[in-house]
């Protein structure tokens, strides 16, 4: 019996070698998803740890997006529940301190694939700039800070806008308070909605 149409493609994007010669520390493309999916969270690419693993976010910011969330791991790593599709699936390497942007072959070449078949989708997280200018488009502020800031806008498209949830954005967390007292309680209401739990 032939594999569906989105096992498929997620076997081909794990198998993808589009930019073998450009990633440093080799090919490893993390994702996860799945038909069934209701949440969808498009965040950046995976960092080293991330890599190491094959685990979307096994690190301290993903320890930091489930708080954020209001979610244990077992609700987040549930593929039925929750897809995880980053700009980069593959870890790009780093420099000076701070890792790489996500390269830019893997979203034009995946994506317009992918997203579509998501179709039970209710709510988009778009994390860090990189998300927010690829599912917002023309709609994303010059800035990650005025994204963030107009999040209810964004909302009405079925997305919201997060910064990312690495400790190096603590300090922007504390500079800018309406990010937890008007946004965070807002996110942890519409994922649960989303997932279909009781508050």
């Amino acid at each position: 019996m032939p594999l569906p149409k989105l096992d498929r493609l997620l076997a081909e994007i794990r198998a993808c070698q589009l930019c073998a010669a450009q990633l440093p520390h080799g090919v490893r493309p993390v994702l996860q998803a799945s038909a069934r999916s209701r949440l969808l969270i498009v965040s950046q690419a995976p960092g080293r740890k991330v890599h190491l693993s094959g685990i979307p976010f096994d690190d301290v910011s993903g320890d930091r997006l489930r708080d954020w969330l209001g979610i244990d791991k077992a609700t987040f790593y549930d593929a039925q529940r929750i897809a995880i599709v980053p700009m980069g699936f593959c870890f790009p390497g780093s420099a000076r301190g701070a890792d790489l942007p996500p390269r830019r072959e893997c979203a034009p070449a995946w994506h317009p694939r992918l997203l579509p078949l998501l179709t039970r989708i209710e709510l988009t997280l778009a994390i860090g700039r990189y998300a927010q200018v690829g599912m917002l488009g023309g709609q994303a502020a010059t800035n990650l800070t005025d994204t963030v800031r107009d999040w209810r806008a964004h909302l009405t498209r079925g997305v919201l806008p997060l910064p990312h949830p690495s400790p190096r954005n603590q300090l922007w967390v504390k500079r800018n308070p309406w990010f937890a007292e008007e946004l965070l309680p807002v996110l942890r209401e519409r994922v649960s909605l989303a997932l279909g739990r009781s508050q």
